[in-house]
């Protein structure tokens, strides 16, 4: 789905289709244990990319995570030559939407930031897609900067999917890749557009349902 910023007219029209879609539905958080292992603090990079369909509604969740000192929209997975929202837009590039989380380990913990990106940052067991998009660039996917990232992340999915806390299963892979920024108009998207039909029937109910599921862990 293409999410430019568009005219009030054409912006009109855009939330009668997404309200009345069969997709749309008021966002919740799934309750799901904590990981059991997690990275130590002391393990560096303290960042961690994540994709999980929009990068708007997945920056605007993490914005609001105690000890999250940075967001970065951006796309992760494919090359540097063809990381621009119109040739990822086409499926053809490898990348996936994705967020680069900068945090402050001794605050937040890489595991829960995983916690939040499986309860309600996205739906993990719907696979190329996320609410009304579609396609490989919004698919659900990790990537580890460590081994040890790698390691939590691996362990929980399979905790997760263990616990069959899910109706259906977990689709989330782990991958590797470079992280590349987004345009300047898709950062903070989510704060500079809080009128936007896309951000009104998707992300705010998102950022509402993380508000709820964890209050110890909201700005």
């Amino acid at each position: 789905m293409i999410k430019y910023v568009l005219p009030l007219a054409a912006a009109g029209a855009l939330a009668a289709a997404i309200f009345t879609s069969p997709f749309a539905h008021a966002e919740r958080a799934v309750p799901i244990p904590a990981p059991a292992h997690d990275v130590q603090p002391t393990v560096k990079p303290n960042v961690a990319v994540l994709a999980g369909g929009c990068f708007w509604g997945m920056e605007a969740v993490f914005e609001r995570v105690k000890g999250v000192t940075n967001v970065t929209a951006g796309y992760a997975g494919g090359t540097a030559a063809t990381a621009t929202y119109d040739q990822v837009s086409t499926e053809t590039t490898r990348h996936a939407e994705a967020i680069r989380v900068s945090y402050d380990p001794r605050v937040v913990s890489y595991g829960t930031l995983l916690r939040i990106y499986f309860s309600v940052a996205h739906d993990p067991t719907t696979l190329d897609r996320q609410g009304p998009d579609r396609g490989t660039s919004y698919r659900s996917a990790i990537f580890p900067q460590n081994a040890a990232q790698r390691a939590v992340a691996a362990a929980y999915i399979t905790q997760l999917g263990q616990a069959k806390v899910y109706g259906r299963p977990i689709v989330t892979k782990i991958e590797t890749g470079g992280f590349y920024p987004a345009e300047a108009y898709h950062q903070h998207f989510f704060d500079k557009n809080p009128n936007h039909p896309y951000i009104v029937a998707w992300d705010k109910p998102k950022v509402a349902a993380f508000k709820a599921a964890f209050p110890t862990l909201a700005k």
